[in-house]
Order: C-alpha cells, then structure tokens, then sequence
C-alpha cells in the first residue's frame, strides 16, 4: 500500500472518530418522538386521566393475565430450588429466623400481595405446581423466585391504601439476607453436624416431625385450600405432596443443605473479591438491589469440581468491579426496544439493562432467569414474560399533579432531556460522571460464557407451548433468524460502556435514582448540590413534593422493623451519587442537568415528570 493511500485512509479514520458523538447525536435527535400532548389545565382532567389509564392497566393485566401468572406464580425449575414444603416448614423449625407471622418471608421483604389474598405463600416466590398442564402424583412441589420477587412493588398512600407496581421494583426484597437467613437455618438444624451424611441424618427428623405436627394442626397448611384455572389445591392433594416428600427425605433435604451452603459460600466470594468496603453491611443486605453478575458468576464458580479448576476459573470469570445496581422498572419493553439493521444483520442500539448489554428481550429475560442458579429452567417463564412486558403500561402516578406547572414542565422537557430520554434510544452515554463500575462488570470472559450458556438454554431450534400453541422463542428478532447469530445474544465487552437514556414512563415510580439507587428524588437529582450523602431507603410512603419515597433521616423505630434502612452513598465508590449533575453539549447543543439556578424550572419539570 503506497504511502499516499495510507495517509489518506489515516485522515479518514481521523474524520469518523473526531465526528462519532456529532453523527450518534443526530441519530438520536432524528428519532426522538413527538412529547406527549399538553395537559387540560385543570386538576379534573388530571383525574379523567388518572382513571383512564388505571382502567387501561386493569384491562392489560386481564387480557395477559396467563402472562402475568408465569411472571408472578411459576417457578423457573420443575425439578430444582427448595421444595415448597421444606421452605414453608422453616418459620416452625427455626422461628429465630423467620420470625412467627403467618407471611414468614415478609422478613425478607416478599410481602403477601392482597389482591391475591390466598396464595398459599408470598408473592415472588413460584410454586413448580403451576408450570405443569395437570395434577401430578409422583413429583414433589419446588420453588424458586419469580420475576415478580424483584419486579412488583408497592407503595402506601396518606391513608395506608397500598397501590401495586406490577413491572415495578420491590424495593422491600433482601436477596442478601433471604439467602443468608435459609443458610442460618441450616446451620441451626444441623447443629455442628460434620460430613453430609451427618448433616442428613440429623436434619432428616427435625424436618418430618415438624412436618407431621404442623399437618396434623391444619391439614391444609401448605396449600391452604387454593384455587387455580380449574385445579383445586385441596386436602387430597397436600396429602399426596407429603407422602412424595416423605418418600424422597433424605436425598431432598441433602439436597437443599448443599446448595444452601453453596450460595453462602458463593456470597461470602463476592464480598470477600469485591464489597470488602461495605463490612457487616453487605451481610445485612441492600433491599431493592443486586450485584445480578457477580451472584451468577460465583454461582457458577460453586459448580465446579476441584480446588485448581475453581481457582483457574476465578481467575478469568470473576468481575473485575463490584456491579451492585437498583432493580430495574420493566415495564413498557417496547420503547425499549434496540435498533436494528437488517441488511447488516447488526444491532447497533438498544437494550434494557443499565448498559444495555442484553439487547433481545428474550436474552434479557433468561439471563435474569439463571441468575438462580437452577438445573433444568423452564423458559416458559421467561418467554411468557416476555409477552407481558412488551407493553405493560407504566402505572399512573396516583397523587394529584398542577396541571397548569406540568405543561410549563412539558416545554423544558423537550428542551432539555427528550434528545435522550425517548423510545428506542440504545445509545450508551459514558460522560455524565456518574459511578462506572456497572458499566464495567462485563468483562470478555464474562460476555463469552453468559453468550454461550444464554445459546446453550435457548436456541433457534428450541421449541416449548405457549399459550396452546407450539413456539420458538430464541428463533428469530424482529422477523430476522437468529440461526448462527450467537454473537447477537450479549453484546461485546467494549461496546457497552456507558449507561442507557431510557424512556421515563413512570419515572415517578422509580425512585430513587441513577443505577446504583444513590439519589433519593427527583428533586436531589435536578438540584445536585443538595443531594444528601445518607438517606433512608425502601419506605414504602411517598413524597409528593420531591418526588420519590420517604427517605428523610433518621430511621425510626417503625421503619427497624421493616425493609427500610440507611443508604450511605460514601461507604464505597460503587454507591457514589456523583453524576448526571453537569450540563452537556452534544451535537452543539446544550442541554441541562444541573438546575441548581433554577429552582423554579426544576419544580415545574418535576411535575411534569410525575405526569409520564
């Protein structure tokens, strides 16, 4: 190649990389959508609106409701997690841990949600009973977490009306603690046992003798009697569950000892490689939160076999950073859905994680899935999500709104943040100075393993029944075949890094604020300066006035007894509430973030936000 050639081919790379932020943002400014219409300025059509949309909600959730219970009800395994008698006998066996409320996990923050009020256990934990077509005879019930453990929420009103998040987050939920708590319990039944044979056979009893005293108590205390699409979860059929459980004791409750050490120890891994900062306080969890990468990684870590072949794996899968993130809102899918080229067959845009490194749905969805760490996962449960999330609407902001405010809010809005926060805008935006370890996280390892256990589950060839009908969920995206598209599952290491602009309906909802839940209003977020390094998080009450839950300091005695505890953004850098707190020029043009000198614009885009 002759040096003039290479000079001019120097000059154009020069000119592509010089012009990628002006050309990403024109891209984006070219495909932001028309905002939202104004408001009629009068508190009455803020309620026509309110009950429109609530009954538009209401009706979604009716026409999907199968969906809804594969996202709510259904366990990911038929044939691994805890056995549902087992984990329903932990509260009479070790009461130290659990606590003796009829709802036990309450203490965990899986609440009973009373618009199913007899559902024989807390919302967010499945039942494998549900994912079969008929009453079985010989198969033992499990459970696991469902979508719903991390992705339904709930707030009170002034008058302790609770109001549902469906596709929300739950912000009460303690991963941290709802696996240290069963381990506890194993570790008070075992009682110093040595060995697994010893730990089986002191556990074996402790577990049967409570379970006959309990069902003799109240024969319908597993089941409690419920009914579901026609099956009647009855006396006969609790009867029939015990005698299958009886039968498989040993190898059940074996079972449930090692993989509850297991999870422990996997725990104990990621606090040791990355949350050292945070002491006790990683062991008395962060409700509403999860490091979901660094759990699956040392979970999978746990199954392999041999000191050297554990140690070399660590080595290469173990995340570089802490990656602890806020549960996400998941509803309204759709508007996140990526960009896409088909003639390239590429994916350029898009996704629904912090970073958007999952970019298909379905991916997305499984990927949260195996973050369980159970054999034999029923994609059902993430394909019949799918379905529903698409277009869940976000729910409607249930206080009153000055209408007449939000509409003067709805002009600074386009002025400053619909460049960015609109439909299907995948771009990755890696200079708001907010906290970076998330982005991180996802090393080249890292992507190739999830890639290739994500094909492994789910392939184009992979077919299951949903909704009476045979399907393939992993065939195809968008119309285009993902046969031989493994590299379209996880998106590369380096092409992630940097946080998404998602859309904000319901962005009232989703308080508090940036990824790692650092920012406790929408208030602290527009006016940076008075951002506060401690709050309170995961109250249920709201704050109307700057928008996002309780979170005044400092905690109170009632606030101890539930999930709420204080969020200190200083503890470790990976919690820092630093970011999108500096105006930006992208494509020349300015947009503002810090609203430190305009209160009064930030009052009224506020309200508007609460509108979305």
């Amino acid at each position: 190649m002759s040096l003039l050639i290479k000079t001019i081919l120097t000059f154009l790379i020069l000119i592509v990389f010089t012009n990628l932020g002006s050309l990403r943002a024109e891209n984006t400014a070219a495909n932001t959508p028309t905002v939202e219409p104004t408001i009629q300025e009068n508190s009455k059509s803020w309620r026509v609106e309110q009950t429109a949309r609530r009954a538009a909600h209401k009706a979604y959730l009716q026409e999907h409701r199968v969906d809804y219970a594969w996202f709510t009800k259904h366990a990911f395994s038929q044939s691994d997690g805890i056995p549902f008698i087992l984990l329903k006998l932990l509260p009479h066996i070790t009461p130290e841990h659990w606590g003796s409320k009829a709802n036990f996990l309450d203490v965990v923050g899986l609440f009973q949600d009373q618009r199913d009020p007899n559902y024989p256990i807390a919302s967010g934990i499945g039942v494998s009973f549900f994912n079969r077509e008929k009453l079985a005879t010989d198969s033992v019930d499990y459970t696991s977490v469902t979508c719903g453990s991390c992705h339904i929420g709930r707030l009170t009103d002034d008058q302790g009306k609770t109001t549902y998040l469906d596709g929300g987050i739950n912000s009460e939920f303690n991963i941290v603690q709802f696996k240290r708590r069963i381990f506890k319990s194993v570790q008070t039944i075992v009682d110093g046992a040595g060995g697994d044979a010893a730990k089986r056979e002191k556990a074996t009893p402790v577990f049967l003798n409570a379970l006959d005293k309990v069902h003799a108590e109240n024969p319908n205390y597993f089941y409690q009697n419920y009914q579901y699409q026609g099956r009647h979860l009855n006396a006969d059929y609790e009867r029939s569950q015990i005698a299958n459980f009886k039968r498989q004791a040993p190898k059940l409750i074996d079972a449930f000892i090692t993989k509850a050490e297991k999870d422990y120890e996997a725990l104990e891994i990621l606090k040791d490689q990355s949350y050292e900062a945070l002491g006790q306080a990683f062991w008395d969890g962060t409700p509403g939160m999860a490091d979901a990468t660094g759990i699956s990684t040392t979970g999978g870590y746990n199954k392999i076999e041999g000191f050297f072949s554990r140690l070399l794996a660590w080595w290469f899968i173990a995340p570089p950073t802490p990656g602890i993130t806020d549960f996400m809102a998941v509803w309204e899918q759709d508007r996140r859905k990526v960009s896409w080229d088909k003639e390239k067959l590429n994916i350029h845009k898009g996704g629904g994680q912090w970073n958007g490194n999952i970019p298909l749905p379905i991916y997305r969805n499984l990927a949260a899935q195996l973050t369980s760490g159970l054999n034999d996962n029923d994609i059902r449960v993430s394909a019949y999500s799918t379905k529903l999330l698409s277009a869940l609407p976000a729910p409607v902001y249930p206080f009153g709104v000055d209408t007449a405010l939000a509409n003067k809010g709805r002009t600074l809005f386009q002025e400053n943040c619909s460049a960015c926060h609109h439909d299907n805008n995948g771009t990755v935006y890696d200079n708001l100075g907010t906290e970076f370890n998330r982005a991180k996280i996802v090393t080249t390892p890292i992507r190739d393993a999830g890639a290739a256990r994500l094909a492994g589950v789910c392939s184009p060839s992979t077919e299951i029944k949903i909704h009476g009908h045979s399907a393939r969920p992993c065939a195809e995206f968008d119309g285009v075949s993902l046969v031989g598209r493994e590299d379209l599952i996880m998106a590369a290491a380096d092409q992630q890094l940097g946080y998404n602009a998602l859309p904000l309906g319901g962005i009232w909802a989703q308080a508090p604020y940036l990824h790692n839940g650092s920012v406790p209003t929408l208030y602290h977020l527009l006016m940076p300066k008075s951002r506060p390094d401690q709050f309170v998080k995961s109250r249920l009450s709201y704050d109307k006035t700057k928008v996002g839950f309780s979170w005044q300091m400092p905690l109170s005695d009632k606030d101890q007894s539930a999930a709420a505890y204080v969020f200190d953004a200083t503890v470790a850098e990976v919690l820092n509430n630093q970011g999108h707190d500096v105006n930006i020029n992208v494509g020349g043009n300015t947009y503002k973030l810090d609203w430190s000198n305009d209160p009064e614009g930030a009052k009224a885009l506020i309200e508007y936000l609460k509108t979305l």
